[in-house]
């Protein structure tokens, strides 16, 4: 039997406890301005401006637009020719008369920059003069302090919480321009839609273009659609769906494309985690289709490589025993050919053995998702508290509504599940409170319009904030306006049972502390019992992740479009776009060494448990090796292989010891001595080592040696530890250990 495999699988759903919904919103785009303060103030001038020096325009056209030397149409400034010499002249001397005075008049002051160009204009360093001081010599007429830039994404929390700017501007990248530069990443799921400034092509160099041309450009570059009913359905590789364009901004959204969501202006401009990679649309989730066999995904992974993608995303997902099938077989041996493919781990948490396939491929760069605090809502205010509740699928106020509290008791949070009916009339004119788990959104919503609600507040069961609900897709959906609120609010909307409430019809953007929460819906490994696997391999963002969708979902007209979305689908773009950036950094390198880069440097001891969301998750099955940490993952001194260790399923009362080999390869150019060391040992009863350095030559691999000792009637379960590899005093990388016990 042809096994399926699902994208909606890979979007957290919406009907279950541990699930969280998804919301597509629409939006048109505002570019935000970079600064707060004038710069013509002469007050204390405190972001966005360098008040220890100026800029200063003197009298006289410069040479771009002085009618003596203004370029024709079409032409440039011709420095040759004697009208600009002698133009250029006289505004130096007008410039060296302003310096003059600046002796006389200003002496701390001192000109550090001329231009005649663009601007007539001088840069001065004021040591204490005043701008009023400038502005009053006869040559002057503006002086305002120096304006500070920054990158427009510099708030992004995606990127930060990866620390990928920073990774942008390191030797290795070349700078945020660079970023990707030259890799082609191929997005397995529904298409991109090449209308969204996130996949404008200008910029970039004439590309040969492979598949349906109507959908490509020379930013995707490729468009191809594998289902086995195209002929009959007329499929195309179009994007009607909303999934794969969304994946694919996360991965390489042209740098600094701004965003709106609900017409609230985001106060960054987003860029994919590899802005400037080109792309490959393998559609095989074509038109409204759910579903996809495997033959589809296989097909799509080898035109994938015969199209030359180096990376490959596949959101996606099924078979949820773990075990190896012909996909994760294709994918580690895809790997060994020089693809990567970073693949989602699964929705299936929380819970040990819900890793899906083919994320639990040996050698899948496997994602688990984690939250990013930012989300679009609407102010709820109760008293003098005001809750932030976030907007979903579902009906939003047109004007501010006040309503008392409706908060039905349970057992959720000390509130009701809303699964079943409410008595008739029992919440009319209130706005009802109650808890997210156990049934869709969609239910819980019209039991309590049923009964008389005039909006609903939805408080999630798990840590972080509120996350947008998704319809379940049923007939008959509820028509009130209905918001989430974060699980923290709780006890407190309880409290106030019956006091009146006001629920915004303006939406904010809400950046809030509530990062690197693990997800609850992420699966986690082990893979299948016989081999039990460590996975996920690596955590990324992958809750309320910000990203394009195509340009219909914001109705006729639109010209671009976002929304939040959660589900590990979201988080295995941020590893696609990792890769991608790491393989440009170092072209030589091959797959395993890039999956190793991105693994064996993430971070670790920032991701906290879902429950609570402050415990430090320490279950490397949970968390794989930590976040990904792609400053660290360009910078990779050494790649190790396989990227985690184990040492599969040891009887408690044989007192085994098993021993396998892990590869070390030197990515540098000179020799490196490690040093080894096993730590962070998690399960009583097991002892790991290894030797304790190893030489290894400028691009050399040795093997070395690592043992897990059971000890006699040691307790059953899972047993892990962290090998950790340093040089010269620092960790240059850490590779998952794990055994478990039977």
């Amino acid at each position: 039997m042809t096994s399926r495999i699902t994208r909606r699988g890979l979007i957290a759903a919406a009907a279950v406890a541990t699930a969280i919904g998804f919301a597509t919103v629409p939006s048109s785009a505002a570019p935000a301005g970079p600064m707060t303060a004038d710069p013509n103030s002469d007050s204390a001038a405190s972001t966005g401006v360098d008040s220890s020096s100026a800029l200063v325009r003197l009298n006289g056209d410069p040479l771009s637009v002085n009618p003596r030397t203004k370029p024709a149409p079409g032409k440039k400034v011709d420095y040759s020719s004697e009208t600009t010499k002698s133009e250029r002249a006289r505004l130096s001397a007008l410039r060296n008369d302003f310096k003059s005075w600046l002796r006389r008049n200003a002496a701390a002051a001192k000109v550090t920059g001329e231009y005649d160009l663009a601007v007539n204009a001088v840069a001065v360093q004021l040591n204490g003069t005043s701008l009023a001081t400038l502005r009053s010599a006869p040559q002057v007429v503006s002086a305002e302090y120096e304006s500070v830039f920054r990158p427009l994404d510099d708030n992004d929390p995606d990127l930060n919480l990866v620390h990928a700017i920073e990774a942008w501007s390191t030797s290795q990248v070349g700078g945020a321009a660079n970023a990707g530069r030259g890799v082609k990443v191929g997005i397995v799921d529904t298409g991109i839609d090449i209308r969204h400034p996130c996949f404008s092509d200008a910029g970039y160099s004439p590309t040969p273009q492979l598949g349906d041309p109507r959908f490509t450009n020379n930013k995707v570059i490729v468009a191809k659609v594998f289902n086995n009913h195209t002929p009959s359905q007329g499929y195309t590789p179009e994007a009607i769906q909303d999934h794969g364009t969304h994946v694919a901004g996360t991965v390489a959204c042209n740098l600094d494309t701004p965003a709106d969501v609900h017409g609230v202006e985001i106060p960054y401009a987003v860029s994919g985690v590899a802005p400037a990679a080109q792309l490959g649309n393998y559609n095989v989730f074509p038109g409204n289709d759910d579903n996809a066999r495997s033959e589809d995904i296989l097909n799509a992974l080898q035109a994938a490589y015969d199209d030359g993608m180096d990376v490959i995303n596949m959101s996606l997902g099924g078979r949820g025993s773990g075990a190896q099938d012909l996909l994760t077989i294709g994918v580690d041996n895809l790997d060994e050919a020089n693809m990567v493919s970073a693949v989602a781990a699964g929705n299936s948490g929380p819970g040990h053995y819900t890793v899906e396939s083919p994320g639990s491929a040996a050698r899948a760069l496997s994602a688990g998702a984690s939250t990013v605090g930012h989300f679009v809502g609407a102010p709820v205010q109760v008293g003098s508290t005001t809750y932030q509740a976030a907007a979903g699928d579902f009906a939003v106020v047109s004007s501010d509504l006040t309503a008392p509290l409706g908060a039905v008791a349970g057992p959720s949070n000390g509130l009701s599940l809303a699964c079943t009916p409410f008595p008739a009339g029992s919440l009319t004119g209130k706005i009802a409170v109650v808890s997210r788990g156990t049934c869709a959104f969609s239910l819980k919503i019209r039991n309590a319009q049923d009964a008389g609600a005039v909006a609903t507040l939805v408080v999630n069961n798990v840590a972080g904030d509120p996350n947008s609900m998704g319809s379940d897709g049923t007939p008959n959906q509820p028509t009130i306006p209905a918001y989430a609120a974060s699980k923290s609010s709780a006890a407190s909307l309880l409290a106030q049972n019956g006091s009146p409430a006001t629920i915004s019809a303006a939406l904010a953007y809400f950046r809030t502390s509530n990062d690197n929460i693990m997800a609850g819906f992420s699966s986690q490994g082990p893979t299948d019992t016989s081999a039990r696997r460590v996975k996920p391999d690596v955590v990324a963002p992958g809750v309320n992740v910000l990203s394009s969708i195509p340009v219909n979902f914001c109705g006729t007209g639109a010209t671009d479009c976002w929304a939040f979305f959660q589900g590990t689908s979201m988080a295995t773009p941020h590893l696609a776009g990792m890769s991608a950036v790491v393989r440009g950094a170092h072209p030589s390198w091959t797959a395993e060494q890039v999956r190793s880069a991105v693994v064996n440097t993430a971070s670790q001891g920032v991701l906290t448990k879902f429950t609570d969301g402050t415990t430090v998750e320490t279950d490397v099955n949970v968390v794989g090796a930590g976040i990904g940490n792609l400053l660290n993952a360009v910078a990779a001194s050494v790649a190790v292989g396989p990227v985690s260790t184990t040492f599969g399923t040891v009887p408690g009362g044989s007192g085994q010891s098993r021993t396998s080999s892990v590869r070390l390869t030197n990515l540098t150019g000179s020799s490196l001595t490690v040093s080894l060391a096993v730590d962070s040992v998690i399960g009583s009863g097991v002892t790991f080592s290894a030797p304790s350095s190893v030489a290894i030559p400028a691009g050399g691999t040795v093997s070395v040696p690592v043992t897990a000792a059971v000890a006699q009637g040691a307790a059953s379960g899972d047993k892990s530890a962290m090998l950790r590899l340093s040089a010269g005093g620092a960790e240059i990388a850490h590779s998952v250990l794990y055994v478990f016990v039977s």
